[in-house]
């Protein structure tokens, strides 16, 4: 499967100016969110070694992960949730519940097409909280097009590169950390829409692409 350029056309010339639209006229927030999954085999960031030689991490023989959800907004907002089972319905109504109770107004939240978004579960938790938080899908195959996505790579980036976690329990604590430190840089979060295919975000008045 392929991204389609006209959903991404509509999606920036329509479907987006109308979300913000219509969260401006009721009151409400934009945010976007992701989920993201940490091996505790995955290479990230850099490391140094001395010249000519590639330098070797020393990692546990034990495989593990984490997962997380996040929602960032153009405000410098974000909240998150780490998680150790897959990623499903009853978790996406979970994090729903958890956001719903940080918000006084109605969030208008953007995700992928995830199955656990469309879920019949998650269908029902919106019908029953109507004011509270509103679903909008991005074009498929475009992650590109959510800010989100560069939290991801950012945390990805910012766990520990030499001394990695042993298990489990450790992963999740970094994992943890690494979102209540950007929690408190706000700046940073406003940065994440800086990026060459999310600042449509910011623009008032998109144009074709």
């Amino acid at each position: 499967m392929e991204q389609d350029p006209e959903a991404v056309r509509r999606w920036h010339e329509e479907a987006w100016p109308a979300i913000r639209a219509k969260a401006k006229r009721g009151g409400g927030e934009n945010l976007f969110a992701d989920q993201v999954g940490v091996r505790s085999d995955q290479v990230t960031g850099h490391t140094w070694g001395e010249k000519g030689r590639t330098p070797v991490v020393r990692r546990s023989g034990n495989r593990f992960a984490v997962n997380a959800m996040s929602v960032i907004s153009t405000k410098g907002r974000m909240h998150f949730m780490v998680f150790t089972e897959h990623f499903t319905a009853e978790v996406m109504c979970r994090f729903l519940d958890r956001l719903a109770g940080h918000f006084d107004h109605k969030v208008h939240l953007v995700v992928d097409g995830h199955s656990a978004h469309r879920s019949k579960k998650v269908r029902d938790w919106l019908a029953a909280h109507p004011d509270d938080v509103e679903l909008h899908f991005l074009p498929p195959y475009s992650p590109e097009l959510n800010p989100d996505e560069l939290v991801n790579d950012d945390l990805k980036h910012s766990l520990p590169k030499q001394h990695r976690a042993r298990n489990q329990a450790e992963l999740t604590a970094e994992t943890r950390r690494f979102f209540r430190r950007r929690q408190r840089q706000p700046h940073i979060v406003c940065g994440y829409f800086g990026g060459p295919h999310v600042r449509y975000v910011l623009d008032e008045n998109p144009m074709s692409f």
